[in-house]
């Protein structure tokens, strides 16, 4: 009895060792798309197909030999999402499709088919990825200071973030990187990294990768200020970045409203479009466009209309690079003079006008004041004119009798 024990446990262990020596097959499958797991075995007759995932039993599918009455036996997960094409069992496939996979698909999956030919196993890695769809990445000035800021949204797994600049720098680049899942396991990226000092027209590179591999997705940004005269042409640079080949190019103008288009070039097929309301103010140098030079020249600016943020971007399969140019257009010194001049005659002629007011002000109250001095008191107006008059008449050594004290009599007249 026990050499039966022994001899049923050692064709046990070859059995596993048989399994584990099935060569797998790994398939990488996106978030909400089909996923198929391949499996093909020799054809014959009265199939029975079974799938198990992690060792667990998830689909199943039986069919007798010349009826095509199959049936589909389904974990609860996959029982309304997984399924094979029965006219292709006889024809050696039993692959299975999963509809709409989840990141709750992931795992090691196995195939087994039993034919009247016998049986044959398959294996199968599922990996379910969230395929990056987009990158961006902005200058922020919310922390106080100026810093890059590139995200990446709704991704698994969780990816790789690297920083690099064109050209390179010796200063060592420490950016901040966080990920954050939500509900659904997706992650959402934020790497940020502090803009350098001294260094305006340094371009940032920010490169994100997935650790299943796939295309690795890149983005730049470069960001100056430039100052020009009104009336005067004015060249707004912009060069691809070296890791783009045959990109698209787009130019837009913003300030402080909805961005407006100016012009489209693809350099593939050589075709440009520009806006009716730039055609007269923009100039693109083909040739040069071709090189990866898509600077614009702009003619005749406004001051009131080409204030602003101009922006160019370069962009390719999985690939963009961005250039924003603050531009501030000045008035012309002669304008600027004679506005000013005209702003100090009006001021002028306002002093002017308050002087000549205050005069007549003056004026009027030294009039004023002249002829209150006819109009006073009559009787001291007569009084004033006798004592003069009596002045006048007696001589300077004269008293007058009206004068002399009551009491006082003449010397003569005693004797």
């Amino acid at each position: 009895m026990s050499a039966i024990h022994t001899w049923a446990c050692f064709l046990l262990c070859i059995s596993f060792s048989t399994q584990d020596k099935t060569p797998a097959v790994t398939v990488v499958c996106a978030v909400s798309e089909d996923c198929v797991l391949p499996c093909s075995f020799h054809p014959g007759s009265n199939e029975t197909i079974q799938w198990f995932r992690q060792g667990l039993g998830v689909y199943t599918f039986k069919r007798g030999d010349g009826s095509e009455d199959g049936r589909n036996k389904g974990h609860e997960q996959l029982a309304r999402r997984g399924s094979i094409y029965p006219p292709l069992v006889s024809h050696g496939n039993a692959t299975l499709i999963i509809r709409r996979s989840g990141l709750k698909d992931r795992g090691t999956y196995r195939c087994h088919v039993s034919t009247s030919e016998g049986e044959q196993n398959a294996k199968v890695i599922v990996k379910v990825e969230a395929p990056i769809q987009g990158l961006s990445l902005d200058l922020s000035r919310l922390s106080g200071y100026e810093e890059m800021k590139c995200t990446v949204r709704n991704v698994f797994p969780a990816p790789r973030v690297t920083w690099t600049t064109e050209p390179r720098t010796f200063e060592e680049l420490r950016p901040i990187t966080r990920m954050l899942a939500d509900k659904h396991g997706l992650y959402t990226v934020d790497s940020r990294l502090k803009r350098l000092n001294g260094r305006p027209d340094l371009l940032y590179i920010c490169r994100v990768s997935s650790s299943y591999g796939g295309p690795a997705w890149t983005t730049s940004l470069r960001v100056r200020e430039i100052r020009g005269t009104q009336g005067r042409d004015l060249t707004l640079p912009c060069k691809a970045p070296d890791y783009l080949t045959h990109p698209h190019l787009q130019w837009s103008f913003s300030n402080g409203e909805d961005p407006s288009h100016i012009l489209t070039y693809d350099t593939k097929s050589g075709h440009s479009v520009s806006s009716a309301t730039w055609g007269n103010h923009v100039e693109l140098d083909r040739f040069k466009v071709e090189f990866g030079d898509g600077s614009l020249r702009l003619m005749d600016p406004r001051h009131s209309q080409h204030s602003g943020s101009f922006v160019c971007v370069f962009s390719a399969p999985h690939s963009m690079h961005t250039e924003r140019n603050d531009v501030t257009i000045n008035e012309l010194m002669g304008e600027r003079s004679s506005s000013e001049a005209s702003y100090w005659w009006v001021a002028g002629l306002v002093i002017a006008v308050l002087v000549l007011v205050l005069v007549g002000v003056l004026a009027y109250l030294k009039l004023r004041g002249s002829a209150s001095k006819h109009t006073k008191d009559p009787e001291e107006a007569a009084e004033l004119h006798l004592v003069k008059d009596s002045t006048e008449g007696s001589g300077p050594l004269a008293v007058s009798s009206t004068n002399r004290p009551s009491g006082v009599q003449n010397t003569s007249e005693l004797t």
